[in-house]
């Protein structure tokens, strides 16, 4: 409730505006029948023709109002649920982007996907209730008093009456947030599932596992229909008792009124003023119907956003303030004893890929550690200057949609730069590979290029941003031997002088090391150069040796490793 509170504190203005339009429009609703009352008597029934006109025209008027009123109601409420809709978004875009690394580990992109639009729309509409809503209990109030004036048993039927029939759907609406928020549940984790179906579809068809990962998504499917049939029920229910319930009540009103007129209790007039009275009720009786479903509604939407808005990032000292070394300085990891020296290539081999990327999130601030940028913890030093200088370049970084010069650049960039990237990254086939170069689209996490080509791709991005420190994993991991031996002769001159760690466990890059470190057990068990280590530790020399094996075998015809020997690895 807060949060649908602080939705409306908002825009104050435009919901008053949409407040008073709808009660406007509500109230004017309750004029026809009272004029038309007034028609009858003073105009049609004496035979005073002149006064039935004025009376005719008036209500004329009316109706003009009144079409003009709702369409300005309609577009100012439109204006709310657009301004709570996007309001929504922008909280969980900037809660996503507070988070982090973190996100993936703390919530499925798939409920990110499901909160930040259907959530965002459910609770958009649950605003819709400050306009009319506001305007069908005023519109009550009306009708009722027009009542007493007319016969004070059929103003204590509806007095009485309206509430009733509001509150007979509590339960409905009870049960209705229950089911809700069970089916929202179930929905964003499907949608994840296909999330990652989608995402990791070439190597499940590597390694044969597609039809077991689509037999859990079909199940889900179904478990999901059937939470949707039950939503479904409670809410043709709640919409059916919105349409019938008024029209029942308006039975018995225009019953009770036909009987007093047919007793001269009340003129033919009245009796139709009362007719009209109750079928304009009907309005405000199925806004507080459905004013109720869709509050219910939008507290389940609202308690999945807040949810999400209280998580919080990994603790990494993120309000530290210190400023980093002034000169380039040595990267210290005690958890594991790696060190990564100024201008240096440094190099991180371990026979578990995790280890390696353990060392990597600790060096780069992506985990609390007792991790130091020269004579300072990483941790006190302002995260904003840590991530300026220390890029973290991996095989999952997103790659977004768009022209292939922008995935690559992020900000302007002369195409001599680029130029000189992509031929670092032995990636200018795959410009002259698509049908406008640079400016060719590039779908969503790159799934219009083959494995090689995103890695490449990606390793261009990270070269291109010139971090003072690059820590890249396993950056050549996707490619044939041929195109490794380059990549790692070309990535040792672009970086020259830089400081730069590479995880790996290829002969080929770790050649190229000013400094390789053999981690074990997560620690390091041995350093020195690639051949020093291959002369004095037989386990990494079966460890690179092995990885040797692979380059060799693992080749296929457009210069990538095969989904499934990656997926392996």
């Amino acid at each position: 409730m807060r949060y649908l509170w602080w939705l409306i504190t908002g825009q104050r203005r435009r919901i008053a505006a949409g407040a008073l339009l709808g009660s406007a429009w509500m109230l004017c609703l309750t004029l026809p029948p009272y004029l038309l009352s007034r028609a009858i008597d003073d105009g049609l029934e004496p035979g005073r023709w002149p006064v039935l006109v004025g009376w005719a025209a008036a209500l004329l008027g009316v109706g003009v109002l009144n079409a003009w009123l709702a369409i300005m109601r309609h577009r100012t409420m439109t204006r709310v649920r657009l301004d709570a809709a996007f309001r929504t978004v922008r909280v969980v875009v900037g809660q996503a982007t507070r988070l982090g690394g973190a996100l993936p580990r703390r919530v499925t992109a798939g409920e990110v996907l499901t909160i930040g639009f259907g959530d965002a729309t459910v609770i958009a509409n649950t605003l819709t209730i400050t306009g009319p809503g506001v305007g069908a209990v005023l519109a009550y109030v009306v009708v009722a008093a027009l009542l007493l004036a007319v016969s004070p048993l059929l103003a204590v039927v509806v007095l009485l009456g309206v509430p009733l029939l509001a509150v007979s759907v509590g339960p409905l609406l009870r049960r209705l947030q229950g089911v809700e928020t069970t089916y929202r549940e179930q929905q964003g984790a499907l949608a994840s599932r296909f999330e990652d179906i989608v995402r990791g579809l070439r190597v499940l068809n590597g390694i044969g596992g597609k039809e077991v990962y689509a037999e859990r998504y079909r199940r889900g499917s179904r478990a999901l229909r059937a939470e949707g049939y039950r939503v479904g029920s409670v809410t043709s229910w709640v919409q059916a008792l919105g349409v019938g319930l008024p029209s029942l009540f308006l039975g018995v009103v225009t019953w009770l009124a036909a009987r007093m007129a047919a007793q001269g209790q009340i003129s033919v007039g009245e009796l139709v003023a009362v007719y009209g009275y109750t079928a304009v009720l009907a309005v405000p009786v199925a806004f507080f119907i459905e004013g109720g479903y869709g509050l219910s509604r939008g507290l389940v939407a609202a308690r999945r956003v807040i949810r999400f808005l209280a998580l919080e990032p990994d603790s990494t000292g993120r309000e530290a303030t210190r400023d980093g070394p002034g000169a380039p300085s040595t990267l210290r990891d005690p958890a594991s004893g790696v060190e990564v020296a100024p201008g240096r290539l440094t190099a991180l081999v371990s026979a578990r890929p995790s280890e390696s990327a353990a060392v990597v999130d600790r060096l780069g601030r992506f985990a609390g550690s007792a991790a130091t940028w020269g004579a300072t913890r990483l941790d006190e030093i302002d995260l904003t200057q840590v991530r300026r200088r220390i890029l973290v370049a991996d095989n999952e970084a997103d790659l977004f949609a768009g022209p292939l010069r922008d995935v690559i650049c992020g900000w302007d960039r002369d195409d001599e730069t680029i130029g000189r990237a992509l031929h670092a990254a032995m990636a200018q086939d795959i410009v002259r590979g698509l049908p406008d170069g640079l400016d060719s689209p590039v779908d969503a996490q790159g799934r219009n290029l083959s494995g090689g080509q995103r890695q490449r791709i990606r390793l261009v991005r990270a070269l291109l941003a010139d971090p003072e420190v690059l820590l890249a994993v396993e950056p050549t991991s996707a490619v044939d031997a041929h195109t490794e031996a380059v990549i790692s002769t070309r990535l040792r001159t672009a970086r020259a002088d830089r400081t730069t760690l590479v995880t790996s466990t290829s002969p080929l890059l770790l050649d190229q090391a000013d400094i390789v470190y053999y981690l074990a057990d997560g620690s390091v068990a041995a350093v020195g150069s690639h051949r020093e280590l291959l002369d004095r530790q037989p386990g990494y020399r079966r460890l690179v040796s092995r990885g040797a094996d692979d380059e060799e075998d693992d080749l296929t015809g457009d210069g990538t490793v095969p989904p499934s020997r990656k997926a392996l690895r």
